[in-house]
């Protein structure tokens, strides 16, 4: 189990966040910079215990409307090789030094480990506390082929990672509240990763993060 350090990160993963944002094709937000909070996310563990993997979600204040994010990350102690164009940035951590941030779209050690929660071979765990399972984080699989993960590809609607057996995943960037149970999804959903996250309110909202469908 993944090890949660109470320490300091120098930039934070919000201020980090605040300059990469804008250079997506996905973020709705406008020239300004976005400006954000943290609204929640899960963790997954990495079996062999050398990367750092969090689904962040994070609401952007900074337009008429507010926008909810999901960023998938990973946090590794040197540089992924062949993964320069998904570096976030670095940051110093007070426990494990200098981290190198990615888009963890772009990392295969997420992947590997969001294929196995999928599945069910994994579980969804705490945001911020170790060795504690987040149950609020659903999921469900056909058991459609999936493996063999190709290039992730983002656009307008999010991140596309093609899969083997004529199948996609598609990750939901700007996060809208949906019903996540597996007997509301459309007929052509073949799995799915459901979570919750915080409003400015205080009050918590649902929605789809990823969903599994045959490529078109």
């Amino acid at each position: 189990m993944a090890v949660i350090h109470r320490t300091a990160l120098k930039p934070t993963k919000l201020e980090l966040l605040t300059s990469w944002l804008p250079s997506r094709p996905w973020y709705l937000g406008g020239a300004g910079a976005p400006h954000l909070s943290k609204a929640g996310g899960f963790r997954l563990d990495d079996p062999q215990g050398a990367v750092g993997i969090e689904f962040m979600v994070v609401t952007d204040a900074s337009g008429a409307h507010l926008t909810n994010y999901l960023v998938p990350l990973t946090y590794r102690g040197a540089p992924l090789d062949g993964a320069e164009h998904a570096l976030i940035g670095t940051m110093e951590h007070g426990v494990l030094g200098r981290r190198w941030a990615y888009d963890g779209c772009h990392d295969h050690v997420l992947l590997a480990q969001l294929e196995a929660l999928i599945k069910g071979r994994v579980q969804a765990q705490d945001q911020n506390t170790s060795d504690t399972p987040d149950r609020e984080v659903t999921r469900s699989y056909s058991g459609a082929g999936l493996t063999g993960f190709t290039t992730a590809t983002d656009d307008q609607d999010g991140t596309l990672l093609p899969a083997s057996q004529a199948t996609a995943l598609r990750l939901h960037r700007a996060l809208r509240p949906s019903p996540d149970d597996a007997s509301s999804l459309p007929p052509q959903v073949l799995g799915h990763v459901a979570g919750s996250w915080r409003m400015p309110d205080g009050s918590r909202a649902r929605g789809l993060f990823v969903v599994l469908h045959p490529r078109t």
